[in-house]
């Protein structure tokens, strides 16, 4: 017995030995071997970001033919009815399109109830609609419900990023004149704008914008239409800012409805969306794990409130900067640190930001970042990051992922940085088909409302969504939930000076 198990120990002795003499493998890439190090030199660190990845506009839903050399614009394509009037990455993408479109259609039952109510109205006949927004599945059914009522649509996209090739395929096989594809460059980005808005014999007199990028360029190049638009519907903070200074400047000519403040785009896109969609772009990007990490919010408005919320059900410590002390004060009732950026800057995990000003994290606060800080935005501009202080000699940028870029600086301290900026949910995952419909219905509500009202009912100025067709847009989408309302009784409707079908709030009033 004894021998035996002498016999045994020397059998796991010699198994050992050569395990432990086995020659150490390395990561084998396609064309050559390379070594991971804790801080690679220079040369390796190109030839690695160039291996991994050869493109910055890689999509997640695309096939092969993405990658092909060249831009969309120097490719001649046409639809299956022969017609050439859009500029897509690929159109032969258009079958795949047209699934993720009737996928999304789905869970936006509201969204296509309209549609079905109010296609034999036609209350878009005349219309001609130019749109710059994120061109998604969810975008087409709006798109589509649009041309559904009677409306001539011509659209581009928000954001570099976020459009998907397929969808906008889809969309130019169906005859809508798109142009936009994934990973534009910025003169890409105005030249499909351009397209939008310039072609003979056809001349836009409704705008629906994300970003004010459009209604600016319709006002700077093309003063002339802008004066002929009927309005302009607009979803973003940005936006929504940028009318709000040409109408206090006396420039604004056209009556425009301020979507992005209506209730049923900010109690719900903004906080709702933002709520799932955080943890959505950070997953796919980073694989990063939320318990314990510190994460500061800059900004506590809607979408601050979502993504904080979402971070601190997955045990991440949240800290906050706020400019204004009401959100400030939410915030402290909330659980959260109220803090400024400076004061926490070097022991943060991740920093997002969600304010829809400019600079909110300089260089400055990227030099003091520690090693594998995680940046990112969740503001419709890309101005809040000063991603153009960090294109300078003695950083290095490589690419590892689809949107994801390590900034090295001299010492091998790296900063993870998303989307270069951009808009985090949109250009890195998708968002809740859901919610956009809510957003949607209300802006093909605030277009009808726009081209159909009388002469005289709105003036050169910016105006809310009313409180009716608020409260419409949300009753429609009740029934997804299996949701019944409390009807008022006469005498209730008389004691509270409440016509019975509403609306039930006064304007003033805070959800």
């Amino acid at each position: 017995m004894k021998q035996a198990k002498e016999i045994e120990d020397a059998e796991k002795f010699n198994f050992m030995a050569t395990v432990t003499k086995a020659p150490k493998k390395q990561i084998q890439f396609a064309d050559d071997m390379q070594e991971f190090t804790k801080f690679p030199t220079k040369s390796g660190r190109r030839s690695l970001s160039r291996s991994i990845s050869q493109s910055s506009t890689d999509s997640y839903s695309s096939d092969s033919s993405d990658d092909e050399e060249g831009t969309p614009r120097e490719k001649h394509q046409t639809n299956s009815k022969g017609s050439s009037n859009f500029c897509v990455k690929n159109i032969k993408q258009a079958e795949f399109g047209r699934r993720e479109i009737e996928i999304a259609e789905q869970d936006m039952s509201a969204l296509i109830s309209l549609r079905k109510r109010a296609q034999g109205e036609k209350p878009l006949a005349g219309a001609k609609i130019v749109g710059c927004t994120h061109i998604t599945a969810q975008t087409a059914v709006l798109i589509e419900t649009l041309c559904a009522l009677g409306a001539q649509c011509r659209w581009s996209a928000c954001n570099i990023y976020s459009t998907q090739n397929e969808v906008a395929a889809a969309l130019a096989e169906a005859g809508v004149a798109v142009f936009s594809w994934k990973g534009e460059s910025e003169d890409d980005f105005w030249w499909c704008i351009d397209r939008c808005v310039n072609m003979d014999g056809w001349q836009p007199n409704m705008i629906l914008d994300d970003g004010g990028d459009l209604t600016h360029w319709v006002y700077k190049k093309y003063p002339n239409v802008f004066k002929k638009i009927r309005g302009i519907v607009e979803e973003s903070v940005t936006g929504v800012h940028r009318l709000y200074q040409l109408s206090k400047a006396g420039k604004l000519c056209v009556p425009a409805m301020n979507v992005n403040d209506s209730v049923t785009k900010q109690k719900f896109d903004n906080l709702y969306c933002c709520r799932e969609s955080i943890l959505d772009g950070l997953k796919r990007t980073t694989d990063v794990m939320f318990g314990g990490k510190q994460v500061v919010v800059c900004g506590y408005g809607e979408v601050g409130k979502g993504c904080c919320a979402a971070l601190k059900a997955l045990g991440a410590i949240v800290y906050i900067t706020e400019i204004d002390p009401i959100c400030a004060l939410q915030a402290c009732m909330d659980g959260f640190r109220v803090v400024k950026l400076n004061e926490v800057i070097r022991q943060m995990d991740v920093v997002i930001t969600c304010t829809g000003n400019k600079n909110v994290v300089t260089r400055e606060h990227l030099d003091r970042m520690k090693n594998s800080c995680i940046v990112c935005n969740m503001g419709h501009s890309n101005t809040e990051i000063d991603v153009t202080s960090l294109r300078t000699p003695e950083l290095t940028w490589e690419r590892v992922r689809s949107q994801v870029d390590h900034i090295i600086w001299p010492d091998g301290k790296r900063v993870v940085l998303l989307a270069e900026g951009r808009l985090l949910n949109l250009s890195c995952s998708t968002v809740p088909t859901f919610v956009l419909s809510i957003t949607a219905t209300t802006q093909a509500l605030a277009l009808i409302e726009l081209y159909n009202a009388p002469e005289g009912r709105y003036k050169q100025d910016v105006y809310l969504l009313p409180k009716k067709m608020d409260e419409y847009v949300a009753s429609l989408h009740l029934p997804s939930f299996d949701a019944h309302l409390t009807e008022l009784t006469d005498d209730q409707a008389k004691y509270m000076g409440l016509n019975k079908n509403g609306p039930f709030k006064p304007n003033y009033y805070r959800y």
